[in-house]
């Protein structure tokens, strides 16, 4: 019996299933925060643990997801990120998010 899933879909398993060695890949732009609740939380995922976490933007514990992901070698994009999202937000607190990211000494490396 014939299978239902199209050939591009069975490619496209066979290409996913061909990374699965440790290496990452990822194709189009990785977002590491998605901002909610105008800036107060935001999504934080984390490429070194596959894993998406919610945390208050003026918590100890998003200053420490930052910190992991900022030595893991992603500091220059997460800043990067951070200025997107004040330019697009004036009035969300992203720059003092960022202010207090660079206080707690998170993008040092």
């Amino acid at each position: 019996m014939a299978s239902n899933t199209s050939k591009t879909a069975r490619a496209s398993v066979r290409a996913g299933q061909a990374g699965q060695g440790g290496a990452l890949s990822v194709l189009g732009e990785f977002k590491y925060l998605i901002p909610l609740n105008g800036g107060k939380h935001a999504y934080v995922r984390n490429l070194t643990n596959g894993k998406t976490v919610r945390l208050r933007t003026d918590s100890d514990a998003f200053v420490e997801e930052i910190r992991t992901l900022a030595g893991a070698g992603h500091a220059a994009k997460i800043r990067a990120e951070l200025n997107g999202l004040a330019a697009a937000h004036p009035g969300d607190g992203w720059d003092t998010t960022e202010k207090r990211l660079v206080a707690a000494g998170v993008f040092e490396g």
